[in-house]
């Protein structure tokens, strides 16, 4: 307002008269023309003020405050301009003319600009203190300001945009999620990726972050639609093909027994899975894999028709592939290794020992002789097994089971003392006699000699195979493994009866037991004599 008052002062300058005194008309003029423009600056000031501009009202009530301070000193010092006494009466009239002034604009300033204009001179108070500090009620319509803008700061939404809400209600058939938008999305069960039979109210909760598409921005009712169900297809056919050119192992869902087959879920999407790729075996019911964990191996993909088929025979052979090739690195003879009993036949059972397939012969079944390997053990149990032989060339492992097993032979001698008896079984026949076994893996040999106390001409005459007999225990040689036994002395041992007192003999019996041969001879000589005289 100063430099206002003081550009109006310069394009009115005092004129001087001769002897250098002021014309009291001038300095009138001067100050009735200082009143006006001071008018239409707090006209133009109430304008603003009626406005609302507050910045506005603070800097035209600063200027009018300067303005009316100028006017002030320069109603005062034009008075002081002049030195005689002649022109006394000019100044008289000069500082009576804007006294008047001045006074006529406080009165028509209404107590509005009077309140103005002590604020002004406390804000110029401030400014001569050089403290720049802003009210504190300045300070909080400023920061409601700001908070109100923040809450009006809507997101704009595009049909197909992916964007991040938060739930805020779930029901039975939809959610309620605000995307940020002027109004809260809607997703529909129908657009949701649920796990099966899984209801919607425990699939999400409130509170919850949510990726969801933009379907539509208004359905007419001025909701949003939003879909879940695109966002995870999407998410899983990137999973897919990521999976597919990098040879990786995905997981599926069994949902479907189909013709050839088995559909597979991979999170929300479905793939092709053909029966014989299902397990390294065949396999008839396909329903088994029904609701179970798959892991599949990508075989083929086509975007375009939304076809994927899949594997779950490769994953199982590549990792049968490494299980093998780590046992082939580590396994030797003599090691104990334990196995899992995967195929029985008539010579003896493969046992699986990690991804490579050992068999155990029969004869290495049992220390004893048996008819089958099903006597012994069962497919799927568990056994602990002796490498015997590696041939890595052949890839062939021979395995031993009765190894594990304590041997027969240990203590032989007191299981079967020499002189005693035992009942055994005839487990196989010879020319030269027949073996008995005592116990499994303890057999006996009885010689033809020592079958009957008569002439035994074939031993099949006499024994058969699987009989039981007593046998008595001639010798017992632990080195070699051999025990000679004998049933015709194990018979007489049993037969032998004990002393018993003989019976009263009749004396027709003791006179028959007289007679002899010869006896016999002389009388049938005499008869003879008797014969022939008498002719």
């Amino acid at each position: 307002m100063n430099e206002m008052k003081d550009e109006i002062l310069e394009q009115h300058p005092t004129e001087t008269v001769a002897g250098g005194e002021q014309e009291p008309q001038v300095a009138e003029e001067v100050a009735s023309e200082v009143q006006e423009e001071m008018k239409t600056i707090e006209t133009e000031a109430d304008e603003q003020q009626k406005e609302g501009s507050a910045e506005a009202d603070a800097q035209q009530e600063e200027e009018s405050a300067k303005a009316e301070a100028q006017q002030k000193e320069a109603a005062h010092d034009s008075p002081q301009g002049f030195e005689s006494d002649a022109a006394a009466p000019y100044e008289d009239a000069s500082v009576s003319h804007v006294q008047e002034a001045e006074a006529s604009d406080t009165e028509e300033q209404p107590m509005d600009n009077i309140q103005e204009d002590t604020s002004v001179s406390n804000m110029q108070e401030a400014e001569a203190s050089d403290t720049e500090e802003q009210p504190m009620e300045s300070i909080q319509e400023d920061s409601k300001e700001e908070t109100t803008m923040e809450d009006f700061d809507i997101v704009s939404l595009r049909p197909g945009q992916i964007v991040t809400g938060k739930i805020l209600r779930v029901n039975d058939d939809e959610l309620l999620v605000n995307v940020g938008y002027k109004s809260d999305g809607v997703v529909s069960i129908n657009d949701i990726m649920l796990e099966e039979d899984k209801p919607l109210t425990e699939a999400f909760h409130e509170g919850e972050d949510i990726e969801v598409e933009v379907r539509k921005v208004n359905d007419g009712e001025g909701n949003v639609i939003l879909s879940q169900k695109n966002i995870v297809k999407h998410k899983a056919w990137k999973m897919i093909e990521e999976a597919f050119h990098n040879e990786k192992e995905i997981i599926g869902i069994g949902k479907q027994v189909v013709k050839g087959g088995l559909l597979a879920n991979i999170k929300g999407f479905t793939a092709f899975v053909p029966a014989s790729q299902l397990s390294l075996r065949y396999v008839s019911d396909l329903s088994i894999f029904v609701g179970q964990e798959l892991r599949l191996r990508i075989l083929e993909t086509d975007k375009r028709r939304n076809r994927v088929v899949a594997s779950q025979r490769a994953v199982l052979e590549a990792e049968e592939a490494e299980k093998r090739q780590k046992v082939w690195e580590t396994v030797e003879e003599g090691q104990q290794i334990k196995g899992e009993v995967k195929r029985i036949t008539n010579f003896g059972a493969f046992v699986d020992i990690g991804g490579v397939d050992g068999l155990i012969h029969i004869s290495d079944l049992s220390w004893g002789h048996i008819k089958s390997p099903k006597q012994v053990v069962s497919e799927g149990q568990e056994v602990e097994v002796v490498i015997l032989s590696v041939d890595k060339e052949n890839n062939r492992i021979s395995l031993g089971y009765k190894q594990n097993l304590p041997h027969p032979w240990d203590n032989i001698e007191d299981k079967f003392p020499t002189g005693q008896v035992f009942q055994g079984k005839v487990v196989r026949i010879t020319s030269f006699g027949a073996f008995v076994e005592l116990e499994p893996g303890v057999d006996g040999l009885v010689h033809i000699s020592q079958i009957s106390d008569k002439r035994v001409n074939k031993v099949e005459d006499v024994l058969n195979t699987g009989e039981m007999v007593n046998v008595k225990v001639l010798d017992v040689k632990p080195k070699d493994r051999r025990i000679s036994l004998s049933i015709r002395e194990a018979v007489e041992k049993q037969e032998k009866p004990e002393k018993k007192q003989a019976p009263k003999e009749s004396p027709y019996v003791k006179e028959e037991m007289t007679v002899t041969l010869g006896d016999l001879l002389k009388e049938q000589k005499e008869k003879e004599k008797e014969d022939s005289i008498g002719s």
